[in-house]
């Protein structure tokens, strides 16, 4: 039931309070203050993010998400989970050949996190990364996927509501096409964990692609493939747009 604030004002006071009439000055006067509240309140709501993930890969993957948690996901399963404006620096990704006690405590072949099923960082490599910033520069959103360290399964990142309409993805046969110098197990390592040379991991901001970050650019062009691969692989969605990540 509704009550309104104003149904606690009688039109006398009450007896034997000589407290009320300050309280309720006190309470008018916080009313501003609730207002504002209550609207930030309401446009971090309506404005937060959901991401739904689904496994379509014909074996078990175990979701993992910095912020959100992880996972496991049978082919054709999904989970959702949700993003408040202003979230950045945040990564969707699988992994693969996990094995998990009753209390989520265990180990992945490949994107595992410090051994939880429910992560509570980011996942170690080789991993494929959907990445994300909510609500950033002209209340837009910034995604991508990346490349750059390692792939383990392919990848689809797009848009599942609003006006935009940008899909990324990679789908390539990167495990079966992988160089010899970067294959490791269930994964292929990007350029920088195998050489982990200037040239190829960029430190210092200045750099370009090379012929292994090629193999990867070839395969997924609207994915990075190298640190300084902004303008192929950076994309901006309407701050409110939700999205779906498919591996």
């Amino acid at each position: 039931m509704y009550l309104s604030p104003f149904a606690f004002i009688s039109s006398s006071p009450p007896p034997h309070n000589k407290t009320s009439l300050p309280k309720i000055v006190n309470f008018l006067e916080s009313l501003p203050a609730l207002s504002f509240l209550f609207a930030t309140f309401y446009f971090t709501l309506a404005n937060a993010a959901t991401f739904d993930i689904t496994n379509r890969c014909p074996y078990t993957v175990w979701a993992a998400a910095s912020p959100g948690g992880g996972r496991q996901l049978s082919t054709g399963e999904t989970w959702t989970i949700g993003a408040d404006p202003g979230t950045k620096e945040a990564r969707i990704w699988a992994r693969t050949n996990c094995q998990f006690d009753d209390s989520g405590n265990g180990k992945c072949e490949t994107g595992d996190c410090n051994g939880l099923l429910v992560c509570q960082g980011y996942g170690a490599a080789p991993n494929t990364l959907a990445e994300y910033a909510l609500d950033q520069y002209e209340h837009k959103d910034f995604i991508d996927m990346s490349l750059i360290d390692e792939f383990n399964v392919p990848m689809e990142f797009s848009p599942a509501s609003g006006s935009c309409t940008r899909v990324i993805k990679c789908t390539a046969d990167i495990l079966g096409q992988c160089p010899n110098e970067s294959k490791v197990s269930r994964g292929c390592n990007g350029p920088c964990p195998v050489f982990k040379t200037e040239e190829h991991c960029c430190n210092s901001g200045n750099c370009g692609p090379t012929d292994f970050s090629r193999f990867f650019k070839d395969r997924c062009p609207d994915a990075y493939s190298y640190p300084k691969d902004d303008p192929t692989s950076l994309f901006t969605c309407p701050t409110g747009t939700s999205y779906e990540v498919i591996f």
